[in-house]
């Protein structure tokens, strides 16, 4: 169950297009006047990403678990919990005095944990058909 070849490693930034107001109403062009347009995208590179991610190693090894059995993705859906623990609100007579937000966000590794425990959900139901709805 290897998901990582959905993933596309080029993302677009940004992409936006400019025609000006009689160019967009005539779709066919003189041959020599091309359209007046502005095409830009921003692509994420690799000058752009940090000479070193110490995370990075992490990240991987957690993208390339294999889920192989039952009782593995069992554990792992107990493991990790559906909704962030530490999301509180702090409540006196009835009324929210404080709301701590989820802080499971801040967690680097927070995306490949969640995926893991999708890609183990998923094997649950797919491969093994156990009923899901207790991890939910």
């Amino acid at each position: 169950m290897n998901w990582s070849h959905y993933r596309t490693p080029d993302l677009a930034l940004s992409s936006w297009t400019w025609l000006p107001h009689d160019a967009a109403k005539s779709q066919s062009y003189p041959a020599t006047e091309p359209p007046t347009t502005l095409y830009r995208t921003a692509f994420v590179s690799p000058s752009l990403c940090p000479p070193y991610a110490p995370l990075q190693p992490l990240r991987q090894w957690l993208n390339n678990i294999e889920i192989s059995s039952e009782a593995q993705a069992h554990r792992l859906c107990r493991a990790i919990p559906a909704r962030c623990p530490f999301e509180r609100e702090v409540r006196v007579f009835g009324k929210t005095i404080l709301r701590i937000p989820p802080l499971c966000k801040l967690n680097p590794v927070y995306e490949e944990v969640v995926a893991l425990r999708f890609r183990a959900m998923c094997y649950l139901a797919d491969e093994c058909g156990v009923d899901i709805t207790p991890y939910c």
